[in-house]
């Protein structure tokens, strides 16, 4: 899914912690949460809307509200300087904004992973191969970049093959109407509506590169560590929602009904949608995948292009820079600089039962 950085300052966050002025006694601490329009995170918005936030909320003794962000890129350069205790960001994206930039970052929650919600078009022509020499419309940077690697990597070709065209997520379906344009990447809802035109052919999807672009929720580390209460709430918000989701039952099509609507789209395109992220709907699930060495694998070919591509800043010498946590103790990178924690503990009392 979605678009990385695109000129935010590599100089590390100079931010209060969101956590660290003290409520005034009798008073709930207050907490925002940004996410934007994503299938996978659409759950979001409904557990807002249908008080599923305000019942775990008040569970906990907080205040909690789930903010949408139009602009997904906005949301998370808003969450690095410390507007909200958390934001939905990809994985790319949160190794080389908030972590890169300073802010200590935990993946409190890995939702899914594309599972062909990713898509590289071809207007005209149904090969890969066929790429070579094409001005391609993506958003630099962003895992549709990442992804366009990938894919010229399986087919013997380079970035050196193709002109990138920086192009908005909010400007790719317009992008693609002009007659100049023969080649791009992008993610849904997007993707689908590109795919439905004449002569739009899929030649690459992130189903070839299953667990590499994930959907996560993250917290300010300094922020949870002081209110663990916060990362119990959002948790408990986010497995009931899932649950509701794949309900076969008449309050399961009514959510998903909900969650089309608010993402502008029929259930049918949403379901369709849904049939290309690979959802971690249960806590067993996720805690299987963060445990998982192969994480480790993938993780390591994303912060290897985030280095190649400058995302790490002008003071990185090598992909070492940004220290990786892992829920196992280990690390990648500099174990003195981990900024990226993939954290199962809030997870792990969710499937235990616990929340």
């Amino acid at each position: 899914m979605v678009l990385a950085l695109a000129g935010c300052s590599r100089e590390p966050a100079q931010t209060a912690d969101p956590a660290s002025a003290a409520p005034d006694a009798g008073v709930k601490p207050s907490y925002q949460v940004a996410w934007s329009i994503y299938a996978g995170w659409m759950p979001w918005g409904y557990a807002q809307e249908a008080g599923i936030v305000d019942r775990w909320a008040d569970k906990y003794g907080i205040d909690l509200e789930l903010v949408q962000m139009n602009d997904y890129i906005e949301s998370v350069n808003q969450y690095t300087a410390g507007r909200f205790a958390g934001v939905s960001v990809t994985n790319m994206d949160a190794l080389t904004i908030p972590a890169a930039g300073g802010v200590d970052t935990t993946v409190l929650i890995v939702g899914d992973y594309s599972n062909g919600n990713d898509g590289l078009v071809l207007k005209g022509k149904d090969g890969l191969a066929q790429i070579k020499g094409q001005r391609v419309h993506l958003a630099e940077l962003s895992v549709s970049h990442y992804l366009l690697a990938r894919a010229l990597e399986s087919v013997g070709l380079g970035e050196r093959d193709v002109s990138i065209v920086n192009t908005s997520d909010a400007d790719i379906v317009g992008a693609w109407q002009a007659a100049d344009t023969t080649a791009l990447a992008a993610w849904n809802p997007q993707l689908a509506e590109i795919l439905a035109t004449p002569q739009a052919h899929g030649v690459f999807d992130s189903s070839q590169i299953p667990g590499e672009i994930l959907d996560t929720l993250v917290i300010n580390t300094q922020t949870l560590e002081a209110r663990p209460e916060l990362g119990k709430a959002l948790v408990g918000i986010w497995y009931e929602t899932l649950a509701l989701l794949q309900a076969q039952t008449p309050e399961g099509e009514a959510a998903r009904r909900a969650m089309a609507t608010a993402a502008g789209t029929t259930l049918e395109g949403y379901e369709a949608q849904l049939a290309t992220t690979y959802l971690f709907y249960t806590p067993d699930q996720a805690l299987a995948f963060v445990r998982d060495p192969a994480l480790r694998e993938s993780t390591d070919r994303v912060r290897s292009f985030s280095f190649e591509h400058g995302l790490f800043g002008a003071n990185a010498t090598s992909k070492d820079f940004v220290g990786i946590g892992f829920p196992d103790g280990g690390t990648l990178g500099d174990p003195d600089n981990v900024k990226l924690r993939f954290d199962d503990r809030y997870v792990a009392l969710a499937a235990d039962g616990q929340l």
